[in-house]
């Protein structure tokens, strides 16, 4: 989203006094019976809050640049060429279809004035559009961060869009056939190694992929390379691999990475990255395709409200996931920061979730002139990364299992979470079909538009 040009102005109100001393402000009367709540973002806090305030007395906007909602945990397997982006998105439109208060707009917001109680949507082949709100709901999620080096994305990069992950596959794709073309064997060995910077869950989870890619799928397919001896660099800047882990578990992810035939980078530094690789901790690595799996970052649209951030740039919400003194504004996902019982709440899924229902119920709750019950808790299911095939870890609270049973649960949870049931059946055939042949059906690579191809007039030939 992009920046506004106007500046966010805050709004006074008047706040009531909760019983355990924390306070949450009051949302003045609209002009008309019903309230106007406007939510930024359809990822899963927004699409959360819209469905609950189904049965509340209020318009709902769901205002979203895209028609779809992704289930971002899959991401990964879309840039490796398992699932098709299809698979694992699904239209707003559908995902709401029902809920008779709710209307989805399709634009992007490009400011918020919070005087004016109005937000600014730049909507394809309208323009610019207004749209009012008694209560605002922030859910924009995050963008990859690239630590004051954008320059960067250029060549490596993100996976947080179905884009994002065309894009890695179609560069991973490509490094293979281009490494098939070549005579120079130093030239062929950049083309053959993969570099991955981060490694969190993501990162992990996107190396392990294209190594089993690698040494399975793509072996014996092509007659001048040897894909299983493809280079796979994981770098990680911190001491070990997936930080937010217990290290007894991150140490089995290492070991199974390895096996895989991954090469693990810990206490490296990324200083470059260019059309030639990167040079980490002063060293050249040569490569042809480079991965970001490093961090994120929050929306532009948070730092436009004006109000207190983290140092990672996100909202500090109080207990409500509200802004500070400004009355029925709030922020929600991996765009806020919020403590619950003295620890941050992590940017996952399932806390998203759980924040974008708090929030809906909150809403419905001030509308019909009641008072929140409590302050918003997250209740902690545990974490998972999948490493593989049949190697995933969990952690919850004190439960730390790994293996080949952890995965089976991956696998049921994933399928259950998508968004749709012909989400699950599709994804369900793909991942049978693929754990028995090892061969994945999306490998494509987009061809990119020709000039002029789309010009009235224009033709368009192909060469067999």
């Amino acid at each position: 989203m992009s920046n506004a040009s106007q500046d966010v102005g805050t709004r006074s109100s008047d706040v009531s006094s909760q019983s355990d001393g924390a306070v949450l402000p009051r949302v003045a009367d609209g002009p008309d019976g019903r309230k106007r709540v406007v939510i930024v973002g359809a990822g899963f806090a927004g699409v959360a809050a819209a469905r609950a305030l189904a049965r509340s007395e209020a318009d709902v906007i769901l205002i979203d640049r895209r028609n779809h909602h992704i289930f971002q945990p899959l991401l990964y397997q879309v840039a490796t060429a398992v699932l098709a982006p299809s698979e694992i998105a699904a239209p707003i439109r559908h995902l709401v279809g029902r809920q008779k208060n709710l209307n989805v707009l399709l634009g992007e917001v490009t400011g918020v004035d919070l005087d004016a109680r109005t937000v600014a949507v730049n909507c394809p082949g309208v323009g610019a559009r207004e749209a009012p709100f008694d209560f605002l709901v922030i859910a924009a999620g995050v963008r990859p961060s690239y630590f004051g080096h954008d320059e960067f994305a250029r060549y490596a990069p993100g996976l947080k869009n179905l884009s994002d992950a065309e894009t890695i596959r179609g560069k991973i794709l490509s490094a293979y056939e281009l490494a098939d073309t070549l005579d120079d064997e130093t030239e062929r060995a950049r083309a053959l190694t993969f570099i991955l910077v981060g490694a969190g869950p993501t990162g992990v989870e996107l190396a392990a992929s294209i190594a089993q890619m690698a040494s399975v799928t793509l072996r014996r397919q092509f007659r001048r390379i040897d894909t299983a001896r493809s280079s796979i660099v994981l770098i990680e800047g911190g001491a070990r691999i997936l930080p937010t882990f217990a290290d007894s578990l991150a140490r089995k992810a290492a070991l199974r990475l390895e096996r895989l035939g991954v090469k693990i980078m810990t206490g490296v530094k990324v200083e470059r990255v260019d059309e030639n690789g990167v040079v980490a901790n002063g060293k050249r690595i040569p490569s042809a395709t480079v991965m970001w799996t490093a961090g994120v970052a929050p929306s532009p649209l948070v730092k436009q409200l004006g109000v207190k951030t983290d140092k990672a740039g996100r909202a500090a919400v109080g207990p409500f996931m509200d802004v500070d003194g400004v009355g029925g504004v709030f922020v929600v996902g991996d765009a806020s920061s919020v403590t619950c019982n003295g620890r941050p709440v992590p940017g996952v899924a399932q806390a998203a979730i759980q924040q974008g229902c708090y929030v809906g119920r909150l809403i419905s709750r001030q509308i019909e002139g009641r008072e929140p019950k409590r302050p918003f808790q997250y209740f902690d299911r545990g974490n998972m990364a999948v490493v593989g095939k049949n190697f995933a870890i969990l952690e919850s609270g004190r439960l730390r299992m790994s293996g080949f049973a952890t995965w089976l649960v991956w696998v049921f949870l994933h399928l259950l979470s998508l968004p749709q049931l012909q989400n699950r059946l599709r994804v369900q055939r793909q991942w049978l079909w693929s754990y028995f042949t090892g061969q994945r059906s999306s490998r494509l690579i987009p061809e990119p538009p020709k000039p002029g191809a789309h010009e009235p007039g224009s033709q368009t030939s192909s060469v067999l």
